[in-house]
């Protein structure tokens, strides 16, 4: 597979085949490939990037977190370099969601600049969908908690992305004009946010 756009089309194949069963939780039901397609759109269109690994981690991003996709099979079909920022963004289901949330803020610092640029783009797109279209069953209290939560991870990926960093910001200003809302973003995990609803 010699081309970047082969390259590419081939992770969002892969992707679209592993989440084929699944659903986003918000009312709408949108299916689930729409997320980690948008991510990838993120990247592109928004923060200008045009690195094929980074793209095609996009697009693979939940896989391993979300479906019975191994570290192994990602490596064996798309290399090193894809799987390692797939890795750098997938949380440990075998830990309590609260440790899971804990560890997302503690490590945003610390993560590989390309890995970075994927979180924050995630977290612009689960926060734009819950904005819109908040998941089935949660309060506004729940929506603010995450939000405060997201803000909280995004503080650790600062200087990755001004555009990306931009748009959280809006958004977050945005969401703080709401009413019963306070300035800042909130709770959950990436993962919750996919499970309850985004």
């Amino acid at each position: 597979m010699d081309s970047d756009a082969a390259r590419l089309l081939d992770a969002a194949e892969f992707a679209a085949q592993k989440h084929r069963e699944q659903r986003r939780k918000d009312p709408e039901g949108t299916p689930f490939i729409n997320h980690p397609i948008a991510v990838a759109r993120i990247l592109a269109c928004e923060a200008g990037v045009t690195d094929i690994e980074l793209l095609q981690a996009a697009l693979l991003h939940d896989t391993v977190e979300d479906t019975d996709t191994t570290f192994a099979e990602l490596e064996a079909r798309f290399g090193g370099a894809v799987t390692g920022l797939v890795r750098e963004v997938t949380d440990d289901k075998e830990l309590p969601r609260a440790e899971r949330k804990r560890l997302q803020v503690e490590r945003a610092p610390g993560r590989s600049p390309r890995a970075k640029l994927l979180q924050l783009a995630d977290k612009l797109h689960n926060l734009r969908d819950i904005a819109r279209c908040p998941p089935a069953g949660w309060s506004p209290e729940r929506v603010q908690e995450y939000f405060r939560w997201a803000a909280q991870v995004v503080s650790g990926l600062r200087g990755s992305s001004p555009a990306l960093e931009a748009a959280l910001e809006r958004l977050c200003a945005e969401r703080a004009a709401g009413p019963g809302l306070e300035a800042g973003p909130g709770a959950g995990t990436a993962g919750d946010a996919r499970r309850d609803g985004q």
